[in-house]
């Protein structure tokens, strides 16, 4: 029983998408025909076969890959969507599931409908003047014509048990019409292997660049505390009046020694995102840029941590290579996002060629979002300008 119930909210939940479907398809027709529409529908329709894909996958325990988004230009994206693969799929998908997904599911919704109204009929077709019609235009008037309802009913009965197959052969088609073809889970395979790979070596440089600001930084700072700490209870037993002075060199270093540890500490995760937030914070860095910035940003509220970090650190490292390479006299950061992904633009002014192959922290940038299965894009011809894009799922 739970097996049929299932298939029959499987197949009636078919019902309402492919009636959808058809309305969508006629919103898809219209926009090839006017195609700059078909960047602004062709996410909409996107999203409506999204919710087929994840009704497949709840049916079925087997997930049912969702494409990536279109990204890009206004002008150029009617062109990106029409050579898409996967949008083509959708399409094919819109009238398949038009066709067979209203049918399976008027046929899911009928057989128990059915089923229920032949006992109905037979105990109340003699109340009615003129009889009754049954659910297949039978008028049923006598006792002989109301009988057929117990062989219509075992008849509907033996069907309702078959709505799991019905379902089945449903779902199968609909995987074969919806899952992206082997290339591109080939494709999608090489890159979560490549982006695991990226993540270790982002993790390994993390751990290695600490470890080298430990040693090289507060490590010494305090063996010079302690020397000087040394030199002052030597002062105290021999001169004691130069002990004062040595304590003081030794409170200094320590104090030295402390802002470097938390300058390790924020480098790591920085504490004013927890306080104010990614926007916030980023208002910070483009405050203390030498260069002039102007910040645009969203109402972004709280995302994931180590989405927020990853932002952080690619935008302040993006600052400092303005300030420091770019020759530029402006910059501007702007920050969106929606349900699915945080698009972080850093633009300066400058005289561009940025090359990230020596030593100007774009590899750094490019691994971290790597890691999260993020994108970082440089536009930086000679002249400028200098034009980074960094794209972080945050899988709301």
């Amino acid at each position: 029983m739970k097996r049929i119930w299932a298939a029959l909210v499987y197949l009636a939940t078919g019902l309402l998408t492919g009636t959808a479907a058809w309305l969508a398809l006629a919103v898809l027709l219209l926009s090839v025909v006017v195609l700059p529409l078909l960047p602004v529908t062709a996410p909409l329709i996107r999203r409506l076969v999204d919710i087929d894909r994840r009704r497949l996958a709840k049916f079925t325990g087997v997930e049912v890959p969702s494409p990536p988004p279109l990204d890009g230009p206004w002008l150029h994206r009617a062109q990106k969507v029409l050579a898409d693969p996967h949008s083509r799929r959708d399409g094919i998908w819109l009238l398949w599931h038009g066709l067979i997904g209203s049918f399976t599911g008027s046929v899911a919704i009928g057989i128990p409908g059915s089923l229920v109204q032949q006992p109905l009929v037979l105990a109340t077709w003699w109340m009615a003047p003129g009889g009754i019609e049954s659910s297949f235009g039978l008028l049923v008037d006598s006792w002989g014509k109301a009988l057929l309802s117990v062989p219509i009913g075992i008849v509907l009965a033996l069907l309702l048990t078959q709505l799991p197959r019905l379902a089945e052969w449903d779902a199968r088609w609909g995987r074969k019409v919806l899952a992206p073809p082997r290339a591109s889970l080939e494709k999608r395979l090489a890159e979560v292997v490549a982006t695991r790979a990226a993540a270790l070596q982002a993790h390994g440089a993390e751990l290695r660049r600490i470890e080298r600001n430990l040693h090289d930084g507060t490590q010494n700072k305090l063996v010079g505390v302690v020397m000087m700490l040394g030199i002052a209870e030597r002062s105290l037993l021999q001169n004691p009046e130069n002990a004062h002075q040595a304590l003081i060199r030794a409170q200094d270093a320590a104090g030295d020694a402390l802002e470097e540890l938390r300058n390790v500490v924020r480098s790591i995760h920085p504490p004013v995102l927890e306080d104010l937030g990614l926007d916030g914070a980023i208002q910070a860095l483009a405050a203390r840029c030498p260069v002039p910035c102007m910040l645009q940003a969203d109402h972004l509220g709280r995302l994931p941590a180590a989405v927020e970090a990853a932002a952080y650190f690619a935008v302040a490292e993006a600052l400092t290579n303005v300030a420091k390479h770019s020759g530029a006299n402006h910059a501007w950061v702007s920050l969106g996002a929606d349900n699915e992904r945080l698009t972080v633009v850093v633009h300066d002014d400058g005289k561009g060629g940025a090359d990230e192959q020596h030593g100007t922290g774009l590899e750094g940038i490019r691994g971290r979002v790597g890691a999260l299965d993020g994108t970082a894009t440089i536009s930086s011809p000679e002249g400028g300008p200098t034009v980074l894009t960094v794209v972080l799922p945050i899988g709301k």
